[in-house]
């Protein structure tokens, strides 16, 4: 199956204008996402990497480094739309979508975002969950948690902290032990990591598909699928999510990328 992986990458940011310029390490984040994604393209994880913006400064900056770009609609609401545009153009099976705001994503959390669209036909739709790290995690609007079933399919993805009345004991936060107490109580909650992959007439469908009540509630795309019926499969990566929501986000993720050498 060949893979295009597309990274929209929009200037007007309501939470973070310019976020896919914004300076991590002396060069722009756009291009710490492009260069991790032909990286894994490099491994044979995908075979084609394409960004996507509305925006002549990204495309200038990303087509100086040497990625290819597409310029699309100014008009899309959704990341989504703006992924269909390309995906119409395109042939390939699968369709992977990475945020523009991942600089710290690996070539083996794509692959095994991935895994489950390779290996069982009837999911149309996958993203990845990790444990909950931070305190703040839990209880931050910009994170997205996921509950699943027995089979890692979601259940719902929500912004909220879904268990309010946690224990206050300060160790409670450690991973291993979220994830005992979680199973103690038969619920455990999973951070959501933003990459999404989809086979490509199912990302077609989806886009035309109209929003739906908690998608526009949560300002989670993908809840649409949930909403209409289609399974989403969430495997697990031990991939810590760096994501950068807004600019106070920066400091954390530039110091990531100066212990990992970059």
């Amino acid at each position: 199956m060949r893979v295009t992986a597309i990274i929209p990458a929009r200037y007007a940011s309501t939470r973070f204008p310019g976020k896919p310029l914004a300076r991590l390490a002396g060069k722009p984040m756009i291009l710490h996402v492009a260069e991790r994604v032909e990286a894994a393209r490099a491994q044979g994880v995908l075979d084609r990497l394409i960004v996507a913006t509305d925006d002549k400064r990204i495309e200038r900056t990303v087509q100086g480094a040497g990625f290819e770009v597409w310029m699309t609609s100014p008009d899309h609401p959704t990341g989504t739309d703006r992924l269909a545009e390309v995906a119409r153009e395109l042939e390939d099976e699968l369709i992977c979508n990475v945020q523009g705001d991942e600089p710290l994503i690996e070539a083996a959390t794509l692959a095994a975002l991935l895994a489950p669209l390779r290996s069982e036909r009837e999911i149309p739709m996958a993203t990845l969950k990790t444990a909950l790290g931070r305190p703040e995690d839990r209880f931050d609007p910009n994170r997205g948690k996921v509950v699943v079933d027995e089979r890692d399919r979601a259940l719902t993805f929500t912004r909220l902290p879904i268990i309010e009345d946690v224990p206050p004991a300060r160790d409670y936060f450690n991973r291993a032990r979220v994830e005992e107490e979680h199973r103690r109580r038969g619920l455990v909650v999973y951070s959501d990591i933003g990459v999404y992959a989809y086979r490509r007439e199912f990302l077609l469908r989806f886009a035309s598909l109209p929003q739906t009540p908690f998608e526009k509630e949560e300002r989670l795309e993908q809840l649409r699928a949930l909403e209409h019926g289609y399974p989403i499969a969430v495997p697990s990566v031990s991939h810590r999510a760096l994501e950068v929501d807004t600019p106070e986000d920066l400091g954390r993720v530039e110091a990531a990328l100066a212990r990992k050498g970059h």
